[in-house]
């Protein structure tokens, strides 16, 4: 028996934020040595919105670059780009065949992105779940790392998987392989720096509102000079009152690696004026190693393009067998 396979990816639309990376991308790191891991930058599902032609190319190898400098060893992970490996745009036709309309209708995050869209919304938007589906099942994909908002589009990729099985595969020969959800641990849950009850996210029109994992230090002294706090002299975790506080001492526990219990003890006494330069000293640290290799592996003429080119040629192997498997249960016919 070989490692259990891992799937996962992020959009290239904007620079990868600490929430991208404490709530998902260190945790893929940390767990790499015990899976085989397929970590694709997903630039299909970045055109589902509107988007900038003009910077996708290069925003997708800045994601790319992104997963080496954060820790993604080679020895145990596959990176790749989604739209390098057709099969991905093949398989997720083939699943909108199969999928009931009714099923992507009462996705969440359609519904909320649908609204802000108005009009103009896509169907691509609405579809969404179902090219996430196509990633996922392609890799035979034995675990899924997942944030709670993620979960119902993984729920819809089992269902899928349990109906093409239903209907195209016998029970001692199932066409697809049904993938098991990873829930991220909680704790890694970053919330915005200018409101402390939604999370930090790179949709967010306000660049205050993140810290991105490529802000040089004066970024971040400014983003945290200026993030959202409270009156309270003493700071103290768990208090439903106080979001912002929660969220700014728990990214300090976070990246000094420090308990809870020591934060707390050290942070008691403190007013925001004090403790926002400690943050800020404590962000910048953690954040040099990441920026200094991001800047050797895109600085290092030809040696990212070496790794895609190999990514894709890997990931299409494991692919394009599972897309034969899934045309010859529904019935195509094979090219001469």
């Amino acid at each position: 028996m070989g490692k259990p396979r891992v799937l996962s990816g992020v959009q290239p639309t904007g620079n990868l934020h600490l929430g991208n990376y404490l709530g998902a991308i260190r945790n893929w790191v940390d767990g790499q040595a015990n899976f085989e891991n397929f970590f694709c930058v997903v630039d299909l599902h970045a055109i589902t919105v509107p988007h900038d032609p003009a910077t996708l190319a290069q925003d997708t190898r800045a994601i790319a670059a992104l997963y080496l400098a954060c820790g993604i060893d080679l020895n145990h992970a596959t990176i790749f780009v989604q739209s390098h490996v057709s099969a991905h745009s093949e398989l997720a036709w083939l699943l909108n065949c199969i999928t009931p309309l009714n099923w992507l209708e009462r996705m969440i995050q359609f519904k909320e992105k649908a609204v802000k869209q108005g009009e103009n919304v896509s169907v691509g938007l609405l579809d969404y779940p179902v090219l996430m589906a196509a990633d996922i099942l392609l890799y035979d994909a034995d675990r899924v790392p997942v944030g709670e908002d993620q979960k119902q589009h993984l729920e819809l990729t089992r269902d899928i998987a349990l109906r093409v099985n239903h209907q195209y595969g016998r029970e001692d020969a199932p066409v697809l392989k049904v993938p098991e959800p990873a829930i991220q641990k909680a704790g890694a849950r970053v919330m915005s720096l200018t409101d402390g009850t939604k999370k930090m996210s790179k949709s967010d029109p306000s660049p205050l509102s993140r810290i991105s994992l490529l802000d040089p230090p004066d970024e971040i002294v400014k983003k945290i000079k200026k993030c959202k706090t409270d009156p309270v002299r003493g700071l103290a975790f768990d208090n439903p009152d106080r979001p912002e506080c929660n969220n700014l001492l728990g990214l300090y526990q976070i990246l000094s690696g420090q308990t809870k219990e020591a934060v707390a003890a050290e942070c008691a006494p403190m007013g925001w004026g004090q403790f926002k330069p400690l943050l800020t000293d404590t962000v910048v640290a953690a954040l040099e190693p990441i920026q200094t290799k991001y800047h050797e592996v895109v600085n290092e003429t030809g040696y990212l393009d070496g790794i895609l080119r190999q990514g894709r040629e890997t990931a299409e192997a494991v692919a394009d067998a599972t897309l034969l498997r899934v045309k010859d249960a529904l019935g195509f016919s094979r090219p001469l």
